[in-house]
């Protein structure tokens, strides 16, 4: 795992046209198999990054996540978290999840990206149908909660 600061980051996701979104409720009591269901959905899925679009609390378990791993970095927009294992993955995702913190997470390969906000939602964005309907009929049939009728303006 390695911290970085990627200036800029946050603005691109937000340039980038996205055609397909879904929003899910963000199960902060289950999060073990919520994100087990989104990694699990990424055939291969060999790394990821956390990007920190805004802290609205000190983020605790990033702050952590790192200290355990002797990183150091401020958490401000356009920091970066990297997993560069497999095995990295879902702890990050769940330390991210945990935090008052909006953030982007891209995993790779990417067949989609998650914004999540403080409110708890988590918004997957994806250039195509297939790409998002894998990770989203993962999380559905976990049972996790869509968000009917809502779409995220980024």
């Amino acid at each position: 795992m390695f911290a970085s600061q990627n200036d800029g980051a946050m603005k691109k996701f937000r340039r980038t046209p996205w055609r397909f979104q879904q929003t899910f409720v963000t199960p902060l009591k289950e999060l073990g198999a919520f994100t087990a269901a989104i990694v699990g959905s990424i055939p291969d899925v060999a790394a990821a990054t956390v990007v920190v679009d805004q802290v609205v609390f000190p983020a605790k378990t990033l702050d952590a996540l790192l200290s355990q791993r002797q990183l150091s970095l401020p958490l401000l927009r356009d920091a970066s978290i990297t997993a560069e294992t497999a095995e990295e993955v879902q702890p990050l995702l769940i330390a991210a999840f945990s935090d008052w913190v909006d953030f982007l997470f891209t995993p790779s390969p990417k067949p989609f990206v998650i914004y999540a906000d403080h409110d708890e939602y988590a918004t997957l964005f994806a250039s195509s149908r297939s790409h998002l309907n894998s990770v989203a009929t993962a999380l559905v049939d976990g049972g996790f909660k869509s968000v009917e009728n809502y779409t995220r303006k980024v």
